[in-house]
């Protein structure tokens, strides 16, 4: 017989623990700042022109496509024009044939390669900060010319160069997730609202 009072139990530590590292990230300057440069500058360039990419792996990815729909599609504001951005990986074709013709590493930085212009923006999400194809991405992204920005977790000594680096103080994956999603909404708000 399922345990229904040990199961709600749990779920009160994970909501205190999600609470917890909200409460981390409202006192951490340095995170705070950076999640507002972020969305500036990403604002700036779509203003002028740009196009947002954003990777991820994993949950990362479907974050990745879930930040790129409130972009392109109403966020808050459900008169204002469509934003660009994309959320590499989510061609089949193109990334199949990159992870089977070259490899698995290369299929953001491909893409990135095809795709994106000097004054474009990479949001690059991963808990870990150090999954190899998001690290090429970054590479690919800073070759070009695109700002970079870092969605990651508790910072690494080893982290890729970025621009912008988003390090919510945690190396728990789902607690890391949870907030890169709330920060990435802020995100979209602070866009949709500087980019009207």
């Amino acid at each position: 017989m399922t345990d229904i009072a040990a199961f709600t139990a749990h779920l009160r530590v994970q909501l205190d623990a999600t609470a917890a590292l909200i409460a981390a990230v409202q006192s951490d300057a340095e995170v705070l700042a950076a999640t507002v440069a972020a969305a500036t500058r990403t604002a700036a360039a779509i203003q002028h022109g740009g196009t947002l990419f954003i990777c991820g792996n994993g949950g990362s990815a479907g974050e990745a496509t879930h930040l790129s729909g409130e972009l392109i599609g109403p966020f808050l504001n459900k008169t204002r024009r469509p934003l660009p951005a994309i959320a590499l990986g989510f061609d089949l074709s193109a990334s199949t044939a990159i992870a089977n013709d070259f490899t698995f590493d290369a299929i953001f930085a491909r893409q990135l390669n095809a795709l994106a212009r000097p004054g474009d923006v990479l949001w690059a999400l991963s808990t870990s900060g150090r999954s190899a194809n998001i690290v090429n991405a970054l590479n690919a992204a800073t070759e070009r010319g695109l700002l970079t920005v870092l969605f990651t977790g508790a910072a690494h000594s080893d982290l890729p160069a970025a621009d912008i680096v988003l390090a919510v103080p945690s190396r728990d994956t789902p607690r890391i997730q949870e907030l890169h999603l709330v920060l990435g909404h802020f995100m979209c708000e602070m866009i949709e609202r500087l980019s009207v």
